[in-house]
């Protein structure tokens, strides 16, 4: 009851965020999930959604894993065949499930086959005790919040029987050594229907320009409805350059709510609602800097992946970012894009590039460059060696 309360819940948030047309189709997305064909396989990815963080997490992840020969299958957790898969699989891999009698049974069968459990996650949920730092928290409703209040995944993470984590970014590893797992960093990359969404886009001119060609535009992307505090340590530079640059425009992707400072700026912004990938990757493609603001210091932001980074690299587009480990690990400063420490930097990396169109386009191939040699799965892989080896190992112990 309690699962299926929480659902009720996020339900209605995306509805009442993206209407009832839009919002209701990703719910039927995910209500069909639950029957999606799953054979046998070597690995089974369970995941508690269907949204950008399962696609890249068991979607592209699985891409990968069977470009290196292991075979892959997918489901949600509110598959009501759950607990009859653990014959089918010999690894597990859990991703942002929540503790539920379905998946409970699963695990007891699981382990008494003395099979592989892998705890997955891409964000810093795991715990309760980092909910404070998370701004989008606060604005769930009571049902939603009921999701969180053990941290997602939790009790598997503190399962003794599981030995492994996987996860995104360096920052979350050490988060997660803690707990004495062997944590393996399998980074977010693009799949083969993206490399080709980006491809026909190119190819066939479809960049969706919003403004004149002779304007300079920035470009926000929020994937999600928790960025608000992320964009608004910008808000002030942007406003400036507002000021300082008649050619500079703002557009704005995704569910973002921004400040009253920007009321006098109206006809230089546009603003356009959650879209699907291809339509998301036409509006990357049709801006000139890419903007990846986080809250300084805040470990839930230090915990994010730089999938902002590679998202408009591959496109060819230059970001700046904030300066956390994870975008100072991605981004070469003044290379391949910027990262920005404080309003000062923001400021002046911005003007850089606003004013010289030879180092956007510049700094843009190299985005480019590095974006399609780490952060593809058909090249990529070469990072999780270490990774794939361990589950030969483990496949062939299980197997014998």
């Amino acid at each position: 009851m309690k699962l299926l309360l929480i659902k009720v819940g996020k339900a209605w948030h995306t509805i009442k965020k993206e209407g009832l047309l839009r919002g209701g189709k990703r719910i039927f997305s995910a209500f069909l999930a639950m029957f999606r064909r799953v054979g046998r396989g070597d690995i089974l990815f369970i995941t508690g959604g269907v949204g950008d963080s399962a696609k890249y997490r068991t979607e592209n992840v699985a891409e990968e894993l069977e470009m290196n020969g292991f075979k892959c299958s997918i489901t949600v957790q509110d598959n009501p065949l759950l607990s009859k898969y653990a014959d089918n699989f010999k690894i597990f891999v859990l991703h942002r499930t929540l503790f539920s009698k379905s998946l409970e049974s699963l695990i007891t069968k699981i382990k008494k086959q003395d099979k592989e459990i892998i705890f997955e996650t891409d964000d810093l949920v795991f715990d309760s005790k980092y909910l404070k730092h998370m701004d989008f928290f606060k604005k769930m409703n009571f049902f939603e919040k009921k999701l969180y209040e053990n941290g997602v995944g939790g009790e598997i993470l503190k399962d003794d029987y599981v030995k492994i984590c996987t996860t995104t970014t360096n920052f979350l590893a050490e988060k997660l050594r803690a707990y004495n797992k062997k944590v393996f960093v399998v980074k977010n990359k693009l799949p083969e229907s993206d490399l080709q969404m980006v491809s026909e886009i190119e190819i066939n001119n479809e960049a969706e320009r919003y403004f004149a060609q002779e304007t300079v535009v920035l470009g926000y992307f929020s994937g999600a409805h928790s960025h608000d505090k992320d964009f608004s340590t910008i808000e002030n530079v942007i406003i400036d350059l507002f000021k300082k640059f008649d050619k500079l425009r703002l557009f704005l992707g995704g569910p973002l709510e921004i400040s009253e400072k920007f009321n006098d700026y109206k006809d230089r912004i546009v603003r356009i609602p959650y879209v699907p990938r291809r339509e998301n990757y036409k509006n990357i493609a049709g801006i000139d800097i890419n903007l990846a603001p986080l809250e300084k210091g805040n470990p839930f932001c230090e915990a994010k992946s730089e999938l902002k980074f590679f998202e408009a690299g591959i496109l060819k587009k230059p970001t700046v970012a904030t300066a956390t480990q994870t975008y100072k690990e991605a981004i070469d400063d003044g290379i391949n894009g910027f990262v920005a420490e404080n309003e000062t930097e923001w400021r002046d990396k911005l003007e850089k590039l606003i004013a010289n169109s030879y180092l956007r386009k510049q700094m843009g191939e190299r985005a480019y460059e590095k974006s399609k040699r780490i952060y593809t799965n058909k090249i990529g892989g070469k990072s999780d060696e270490e990774y794939f080896n361990y589950l030969k190992i483990r496949l062939k112990e299980i197997g014998e």
